[in-house]
């Protein structure tokens, strides 16, 4: 997936960032020195915390070890890569900046438990003058104590872009994947100012995945709820064999892949679908809703499930590559009730209704496609708002 975070570079260009998945297929070997760096990567995290929670409490005062001071009592850290390690001692240290600077959005750093955290480790890139420490070959990656391993591209580097770190993960079904991340600079795009005829207004939708203003509808199909029978039948099974034997360990196997197969159906959907509406319009305004409350506040429907949050950020990046915008709009605003026609608000409208007539004018409205023509008035508005204000200041 790629991944942009833009840098003036004084010439006209940014540096941007992308980030390319590729398969690992590793040897015994191989997995055997990944699945060490998983393990060491939690041990010096779970140190490294501790040792600073003690800190804390014996002088009152902020600080973190460096992984350096536990390689003599564990020795067993000098197997794998030290730049993992040092990636968990940055990681750390993030986690503690973004905490203090913010407590109510960024919650105080956790220890990290072998069954419910992600196998994961980044190892930063450096360039010698032997050659860097890390580059891909025509079917592999050089790691630094892994050598060449294995590897299935989708889509190969341009010759200018300098490989930066890589993260390798191991998923929940026991494949491996490596995230290698990419420096390049770019032209600046120009920017696009939007007009209401080249921009879209889009409304969260449980039935529909979205709303646009124009009455069109994604209506994507429900992975999860069309495979809800086989994953029942693959439950059903498992409670009726033995934990620990090899059937057992064989249908857990196969419901993880199946779950697998789910995500990236919807993260194809989504990937695929905002490449479209970026590459359409030249402005996308959508409500900043809350979807995690919103899944808590609901009766019925997985809002969580549809992936919309990530949509909404794979536009977002999408749009400004091109030099476009994703206009958010506050979610405290009532565009569901409001007339797109004449700018009245009524009351309170009932989960279960779809249309509604405005008292004042008489026009008939769907709920969801008049939402959307709001979301889309109040974007603009807001863009030029702060436009004008810009030219003021």
């Amino acid at each position: 997936m790629p991944r942009q975070t833009k840098t003036p570079c004084g010439d006209g260009r940014t540096v941007q960032y992308n980030t390319i998945k590729v398969r690992l297929y590793p040897t015994e070997a191989q997995a055997a020195l990944f699945e060490n760096t998983f393990g060491c990567c939690r041990y010096i995290w779970n140190r490294m915390l501790a040792d600073q929670q003690r800190f804390y409490i014996e002088t009152g005062a902020h600080f973190i070890p460096t992984p350096a001071k536990y390689k003599k009592e564990a020795p067993f850290l000098k197997d794998v890569d030290n730049q993992a390690l040092i990636q968990e001692h940055n990681k750390l240290s993030q986690a503690f900046r973004v905490f203090f600077k913010n407590p109510s959005s960024f919650g105080y750093p956790n220890f990290k438990k072998k069954k419910t955290d992600k196998d994961s480790y980044t190892a930063c890139n450096h360039v010698f003058e032997s050659g860097p420490t890390i580059y891909t070959t025509k079917d592999g990656v050089r790691m630094t104590k892994a050598g060449v391993v294995r590897a299935r591209f989708s889509r190969r580097p341009q010759g200018w872009w300098k490989l930066k770190r890589i993260t390798v993960e191991k998923n929940r079904s026991g494949k491996y994947y490596c995230y290698i991340l990419y420096e390049c600079r770019v032209k600046a795009p120009e920017p696009v100012v939007p007009a209401a005829r080249t921009t879209i207004g889009l409304k969260y939708s449980m039935a529909h995945f979205y709303v646009a203003d124009s009455g069109a509808m994604a209506d994507p199909p429900h992975w999860l709820r069309q495979s809800q029978e086989k994953l029942s039948k693959m439950q059903q099974r498992l409670h009726r064999m033995q934990p620990g034997s090899k059937n057992y360990q064989e249908a857990v196997q196969k419901y993880r892949e199946l779950h697998e197969h789910i995500a990236n159906q919807r993260r194809d959907f989504i990937h695929k679908e905002s490449r479209r509406i970026a590459n359409a319009w030249d402005a996308v305004c959508m409500r900043a809703d809350a979807l995690a409350e919103m899944s808590r506040k609901l009766p019925v429907g997985n809002v969580l499930d549809s992936g919309y949050g990530m949509f909404r950020e794979c536009l977002r990046y999408k749009l400004e590559r091109q030099g476009k915008r994703l206009i958010s709009i506050s979610r405290y605003e009532p565009t569901t009730r409001t007339c797109s026609v004449c700018g009245s608000v009524r009351d309170q409208i009932p989960l279960r209704v779809k249309a509604w007539t405005c008292p004042q004018c008489g026009a008939v409205h769907h709920k969801e496609i008049n939402a959307a023509k709001n979301i889309k008035a109040q974007g603009l508005a807001q863009y030029f708002g702060e436009q004008n204000l810009d030219m003021s200041a």
